[in-house]
């Protein structure tokens, strides 16, 4: 069985080139990953300003605390700086300009003023709370790399230096068939040995919380023709096409026959729990993943296993989710495989769900993320356990 990160690695390793660029405004893009590096064409702040409310002042001017200075002008953020008058102080306010001739900011509270002006109680030296030209951003700064997937806080930076559009890359397609005859969509009644297709639900929020555009493919039926006819469809209409169930080796799993005669599959056993079976190849020239039918299963593999690979084929860079340990407050055996196990934390530290089949999606809805016990090593409580919360695998 292939190790989990073997597995990552070789489906990172063979991601296709990122769909193509195009320009989009700010307030549209985050999520997005970026198709060229950004550079700034000015310094922030763009002149040197004050760090607080108080008084800009000459540090030179200053002749002890009991020797009052008169206050001249009066300067608040926005308005155009000026000059300071030698021997004065100009009453300033956060984020106004300083003035030409002015060198250190006074804070009110070293400051007392009465009938005879304002005292400066403590010694200002230069440079004291200003906040100096290009102190964040330098013009010619590169502030974000190519491959970066922007966040809130980016486009704030990005906004900060002027740019109101950015070039990212189209959102990756990514087309989910659900196989399987025993599938029925919510809302519609099940007949005797039919389920609810609850994975075309968690798949398609998972896509999308991603920031990709999920294509909804519809349910196959249990026949190699049925399969057949709705991966070439979604070959057609999507970048990669991502399937649920019928990846393993038994007589009505008939995904990888299929996926062979259309174009090329590797079928891998990874060495994960749960979700061992996972099918690897290209329905024509378009990626594809099969994924194991049962929804615990699904879920993690395409957390642990598809998700850098669809990141990659986004276009954005390599970044491995970091776990932090947390002492267990459960028991597991050592075994062959790496195992997921769904987690929250309790009073006594990280717990597991009570039924650990890959059937069983309620688990993931209780727990806060994942536990990781690494293949032959048993866990006993107060083991530090490392732990993935779902928000690491957003």
């Amino acid at each position: 069985m292939l190790s989990v990160s073997d597995a990552i690695a070789q489906l990172v390793a063979a991601a296709p080139r990122p769909p193509e660029s195009e320009p989009v405004p700010l307030c549209d893009a985050v999520g997005r990953v970026l198709a060229a590096p950004v550079e700034s064409t000015i310094d922030v702040p763009p002149a040197a300003n004050s760090a607080m409310d108080g008084y800009a002042i000459r540090a030179a001017d200053w002749t002890g605390p009991d020797s009052p200075m008169p206050v001249g002008a009066r300067l608040a953020a926005g308005q155009a700086p000026g000059t300071h008058a030698p021997g004065t102080l100009t009453r300033i306010f956060t984020g106004a300009e300083l003035p030409a001739g002015a060198d250190a900011i006074v804070m009110q509270e070293n400051t007392r003023t009465d009938d005879h002006g304002t005292r400066v109680t403590k010694r200002p030296r230069t440079g004291d709370h200003v906040r100096p030209r290009g102190q964040d951003i330098g013009r010619g700064d590169r502030i974000l790399d190519a491959g970066h997937r922007l966040r809130a806080q980016d486009i704030g930076l990005v906004a900060s230096v002027g740019i109101a559009e950015v070039p990212v890359h189209r959102r990756l397609r990514v087309a989910v068939v659900s196989n399987g005859d025993e599938l029925v969509e919510p809302g519609r009644p099940t007949a005797p040995g039919q389920i609810y297709n609850s994975n075309r639900y968690l798949l398609g929020s998972l896509l999308q919380g991603w920031g990709f555009e999920f294509v909804d493919a519809g349910i196959a039926a249990d026949r190699p023709d049925a399969i057949a006819a709705q991966f070439s469809r979604a070959a057609e209409s999507a970048d990669v096409v991502l399937s649920c169930g019928g990846v393993s080796v038994g007589e009505e799993d008939h995904v990888k026959g299929v996926v062979e005669s259309l174009g090329r599959l590797d079928l891998w056993k990874i060495a994960m729990k749960p979700g061992k079976p996972l099918a690897f190849g290209v329905v024509g020239e378009t990626p594809f993943i099969g994924l194991p039918g049962n929804p615990a299963s699904a879920l993690v593999t395409a957390l642990i296993v598809a998700r850098p690979f669809l990141l990659a084929c986004q276009g954005a860079a390599a970044t491995v989710p970091q776990p932090f340990a947390i002492p267990a407050a459960f028991r597991a055996p050592a075994g062959e495989r790496q195992v997921y196990h769904r987690a929250r934390r309790g009073a006594q530290g990280l717990e597991t769900y009570p039924n650990p089949s890959s059937g069983v999606l309620r688990s993931t809805a209780w727990a806060q993320g994942l536990a990781i016990q690494p293949p032959g090593k048993a866990i006993a409580p107060g083991d530090p356990v490392d732990f993935l919360p779902w928000s690491a695998l957003s």
